[in-house]
């Protein structure tokens, strides 16, 4: 679906370059993260992606297309929600989806279906100006599916979404990406990340220092060790163990036997965690 290589961009007030050298591939159907902190250069990849930075190095290729050379048909193929989405405040948000829905050549999913998909139904008829950010962002998540896109680029799409909310659009994310739909995501949510991104690649310095499945990611960052935290009269304790041998370990198996357990969990790292150690950055 994308095709990156050698891809190279510098704004034109800045003396150095956005994004140094990316190379990476997307398929179709798949769901990839870009996870970096604030001026990584994830935005910048996602703003050439679509089309919007076409004074780039390398090849960039999507739908087996050079985007230098796309045209307005690339926009009825891709959806598009942006960090701090745009709408006009004084339409309902049934008057801006019907709006942003008239501009593609292509019929349109149900804006009320979309609505009630994302539990803004009731609010249909309200002036964005009144929305909260988390209603924003869920009309945002609407107007970026309304042309039913192959390809969805979707940057931080859980900001300002509360816990219910936030779980409820990754459901829907999810559902998207199981009816076809490739999906690029970007983030410096850990957790999201890890929850929806069959690939993920951390971004640094306009720089991809590694690409993997964040089950990989945290298995390489882990330790092979099972932590146990048990109760021994008022007092709450917890040991380490190896993995390796660890069904014929007799302080183990004795300790599970003899103790109230309380959690036993292996002590994988966090996506985080192995972010730190392989840029040497917070997600900040």
């Amino acid at each position: 679906m994308i095709e990156v290589n050698g891809l190279t961009y510098a704004y034109p007030a800045s003396p150095q370059h956005a994004l140094r050298g990316l190379d990476f591939r997307i398929g179709r159907g798949e769901i990839f993260g870009f996870l970096g902190p604030s001026g990584a250069g994830k935005s910048t990849t996602q703003n050439v992606l679509i089309g919007k930075l076409r004074k780039y190095g390398g090849s960039v290729r999507v739908f087996e297309r050079e985007i230098r050379s796309v045209g307005s048909d690339y926009y009825e193929r891709i959806g598009v929600a942006f960090e701090f989405p745009h709408f006009y405040s004084r339409f309902t948000a049934l008057e801006n989806l019907n709006h942003f829905g008239s501009l593609y050549q292509t019929r349109c999913v149900d804006p009320m279906l979309l609505l009630e998909q994302v539990g803004l139904q009731e609010a249909a008829h309200k002036k964005v100006e009144q929305f909260s950010k988390g209603m924003k962002m869920r009309l945002n998540y609407c107007r970026s599916i309304l042309n039913d896109p192959d390809l969805l680029f979707l940057d931080e799409p859980t900001s300002g979404l509360d816990p219910a909310h936030a779980d409820m659009l990754k459901r829907l994310i999810q559902a998207k990406q199981a009816s076809g739909t490739t999906i690029l995501i970007t983030t410096h949510n850990m957790q999201a990340a890890e929850q929806l991104c069959d690939r993920v690649a951390f971004i640094v310095d306009g720089e991809i220092r590694l690409i993997d499945t964040p089950r990989n990611l945290k298995l390489l960052g882990g330790e092979r060790k099972v932590r146990v935290e048990y109760e021994q009269g008022n007092k709450r304790l917890s040991e380490d163990f190896q993995l390796e041998g660890i069904g014929d370990n007799d302080k183990f198996s004795t300790l599970i036997r003899s103790h109230r357990i309380v959690t036993m969990h292996t002590m994988e790292a966090s996506l985080e965690d192995v972010f730190m150690t392989v840029t040497g950055k917070t997600l900040q």
